[in-house]
């Protein structure tokens, strides 16, 4: 077999662009998905090698996301892994403060979107021969504790453990193996206000540390270079010193 090839959904900046330039690095052909255009043509320039190739794309969007694995099988014959990366955050809010609009625009991605792109690579890899691959899940460290005021946030990701596991055991008889990396305060733009302080438990204002998103890029790449026969179902990666362990 030839080249291994990936798809990284929000690929467009942080985890997910760090992560792809870590798989081309590693001698992965990488499409990235995501919907800005410029930030994708932009991190598929920061690649030497050319193995980078931007496609724009709504996660949310039933045909968007099957014409990215469409296009994907067309232009490089199979999808060994996806990275499902995309996500995005809310205001923190009371849980009786939420809209159903934002609450329904959060699903629509971090669940919706996940799912989408899970049925899609789930067909390919079914289908294809060899058959079989492998996806990844970014939980986030939200699909195990919550934050104070992140309802919709911390239920879409608890839901992704859900996903993830059923996938891993639906996949089992086409060898598609899946697995959950949950990131704890990756240096990104969701996260550029914690050195300046976030909202703790106790109703405290306190800054968290973070960790370089290179560090969450190399263990992807880890878990994606594993054969299928083994895989790592749940792996938590967060900067050190975060007040996670006891939630302070």
């Amino acid at each position: 077999m030839g080249e291994k090839v990936a798809v990284v959904t929000g690929a467009g900046s942080g985890i997910g662009a760090a992560t792809a330039l870590a798989l081309a690095a590693a001698g992965w052909r990488v499409v990235l998905a995501g919907r800005r255009p410029q930030a994708l043509h932009d991190v598929a320039s920061r690649d030497g090698g050319g193995r980078l190739q931007p496609v724009p794309t709504d996660v949310t969007d039933e045909a968007s996301v099957k014409a990215l694995f469409d296009g994907t099988v067309a232009a490089h014959g199979r999808v060994d892994l996806l990275f499902n990366n995309a996500g995005r955050s809310a205001p923190e809010r009371e849980i009786d403060g939420v809209p159903l609009t934002e609450w329904q625009a959060v699903v629509a991605v971090n669940l919706t979107g996940a799912f989408l792109c899970t049925r899609e690579a789930f067909r390919v890899m079914r289908a294809q021969q060899p058959q079989g691959g492998r996806i990844i899940n970014n939980g986030s460290i939200s699909a195990q504790v919550p934050r104070p005021r992140s309802a919709a946030y911390t239920a879409t990701k608890h839901a992704i453990s859900g996903l993830t596991k059923s996938t891993s055991l639906d996949g089992r008889p086409y060898r598609i193996a899946c697995g959950q990396i949950d990131v704890g305060n990756a240096a990104t733009e969701l996260t550029q206000r914690m050195p300046r302080g976030v909202l703790q438990p106790d109703g405290a204002v306190r800054p968290e540390p973070r960790m370089a998103v290179e560090d969450v890029a190399r263990a992807v790449v880890y878990m994606a270079g594993l054969p299928l026969e083994a895989n790592v179902a749940n792996l938590t990666v967060l900067a050190t010193a975060m007040p996670y362990v006891g939630r302070g």
